[in-house]
């Protein structure tokens, strides 16, 4: 029966490409001729492997390998849905899904995941599960050995829909049972706004999916209520969304009528521009605005319209450069595609796109335009922008790096086990803005690092063998044989020097993730504001008017190390 059907879809398709043919013979069209001919091909490459192959294969999965396959080298974001992960493109654009609201990270010694952040007010935190707790079975059904991307699946679901959920908690003798309902879960467009110091507004915008806009303005308005006169507008990490929320958002601090974005694509119906279409809230009030290497998409937009419009200083690093529009496209049996159809360009005329993707090196990589390629552009009061690369801040700031130490820390998931066991020994914590991780807590923790018996890398280590073994195969080890034993001697492996050495970066992720078990999402941004370079330099900026307004006049880019 199988078979058959399969085999009658083929010679549909086949009929199909016949009309294209003749259609294509007609009109003289080499290219709807070459379409033709090479979609005849692959029905009936498909036809074949099926009637004769050794083995039965998976239509579905063969097919879908070489749609998949063909997406591949046009670029990262033309995408193949099929009817059964159309939830997912759905998720993607709307930003909410049918689940119990919590991120799963994996236990490598247990072989299962575990909670590990409970949204706030979303079922899981509301039924009481907290981070630790390990997945044993939903239903019924063991999960043992089942990755995040499994367990994942059986927790989402339609919504309304229950199950039985089983976990064990760190600290209790026998598992716990929760009877959960399943609810659209949104996640918060803003997971914190507040006052900070000199009177400056700070906004953390996660998404552009969804409707952000509506809480930005709420946020911004009681804001302006307590008495700001400057705003920071976090955007860093935040991987963009749909093009009208950012124009919206923009449209708050600019007048009306301004050309936020334009769309060019091969499609007349691709060529868009995008204008404010309302009055704006405010357009005096300074703004800085944070962006890195996770920047993206609208967020990009955004801060890319403020700082051609010179309308707000932009802080950070390099974002990251995708300058391409997408657009879904219903398909037949209920699948979907989302595919690039267009660039976006911003106020001063330049695209944001960092790579070429229709330029593939031999190997199928692909790289960044180099800036000798990029053009020069001009923001409304004169200042150089350029093209190619993402948004370049006015004021960059040099990212610190993680401690090699703390990758291998958190990864191990001690940071999060001692975390866990905090908890359980402190019901409560103090208010975020006045919690300090101890000297005792910090012996605690490398008590526990000791006792698991923790080992990691030394990258010093790896590079000096890998050094003497190039100096001894270029003949050069026999005369500097002293100074690498010097050198071994001094980069011997030395945890605890390691542990001390590194303590501020090692304390500051501890504490993030301790507030965030008391205080959520927000407890956790708090947290990490409190020695955050970023932010720093904005406020710094914010506070001297007369360096604020002259550097929207200056094209000169600041560095901060």
């Amino acid at each position: 029966m199988r078979k058959s059907y399969f085999i009658r879809t083929a010679a549909l398709v086949l009929t199909a490409v016949g009309v294209l043919l003749v259609w294509g013979f007609k009109n003289g069209d080499n290219r709807s001729f070459q379409i033709a001919k090479n979609l005849d091909i692959f029905t009936s490459v498909v036809r074949e492997l099926d009637l004769f192959y050794v083995d039965t294969i998976q239509p579905d999965k063969s097919i879908r390998q070489g749609i998949d396959a063909m997406l591949y080298a046009l670029d990262p974001y033309t995408e193949y849905y099929p009817e059964e992960d159309r939830g997912e493109l759905e998720q993607m654009l709307k930003g909410s899904y049918g689940g119990i609201g919590s991120v799963i990270s994996w236990n490598a010694k247990l072989k299962r995941s575990m909670i590990a952040e409970p949204y706030e007010g979303m079922p899981a935190a509301l039924a009481g599960l907290k981070a630790g707790d390990i997945l044993l079975s939903i239903d019924g059904k063991d999960l043992m050995g089942k990755n995040n991307q499994e367990v994942s699946e059986m927790l989402r679901g339609q919504i309304g829909t229950g199950f039985t959920l089983k976990v064990q908690r760190p600290g209790s003798d026998k598992p716990l049972t929760f009877q959960m309902v399943r609810r659209s879960i949104q996640l918060p467009y803003i997971p914190y706004y507040g006052q900070l110091e000199s009177q400056t507004g700070y906004i953390n915008l996660t998404t552009f999916s969804g409707n952000p806009s509506k809480e930005f303005k709420q946020a911004f308005l009681e804001l302006k209520k307590q008495g700001i006169t400057s705003l920071v507008i976090d955007l860093r990490n935040n991987g963009g969304g749909l093009l009208d929320e950012a124009v919206e958002i923009a449209n708050f601090f600019l007048p009306r009528a301004k050309v936020i974005v334009s769309t060019k694509g091969k499609m007349s119906q691709s060529d868009k521009t995008y204008k404010t279409l309302r009055e704006p809230i405010d357009t005096d009030i300074p703004i800085a605005v944070l962006v890195n290497s996770g920047t993206a998409s609208a967020s990009e937009i955004l801060s890319g319209a403020l700082q051609d419009y010179d309308r707000a200083v932009i802080v950070g690093t390099r974002t990251f450069g995708k300058g391409l529009v997408q657009t879904t496209r219903s398909l037949p049996y209920g699948s979907a595609m989302k595919v690039t159809t267009a660039k976006y360009y911003i106020p001063s005329g330049r695209c944001v796109q960092a790579i070429d993707y229709t330029h593939r090196n031999p190997d199928g990589s692909v790289g960044r335009i180099p800036d000798s390629l990029t053009t020069v552009f001009h923001t409304a009061a004169g200042r150089i922008v350029r093209d190619g690369g993402g948004v370049t801040p006015d004021i960059e700031v040099t990212p610190e790096k993680l401690p090699n130490i703390l990758f291998y820390l958190i990864n191990d998931n001690l940071t999060f086990d001692y975390a866990t066991n905090y908890c359980l020994k402190h019901p409560t914590i103090a208010p975020v803005a006045s919690f300090v991780l101890t000297d005792a807590d910090y012996a605690d923790f490398k008590a526990m690092v000791h006792q698991a018996d923790f080992k990691y890398d030394q990258q010093s280590e790896k590079l000096l063998k890998s050094l003497k073994e190039m100096a001894g195969f270029e003949g050069y080890l026999s005369e500097a044989s002293g100074e690498f034993e010097a050198l071994e001697k001094k980069l011997t492996h030395n945890l605890d020097r390691d542990l001390d050495h590194f303590s501020k970066e090692i304390k500051s992720v501890l504490a993030q993730e301790i507030v965030k078990r008391y205080y959520y999402q927000s407890g956790s941004i708090i947290e990490q504001l409190k020695d955050d370079a970023d932010l720093k330099e904005a406020i710094r900026v914010l506070s001297d008017t007369t360096r604020y307004h002259r550097m929207l006049e200056s094209s000169k880019i600041i560095h901060k190390d």
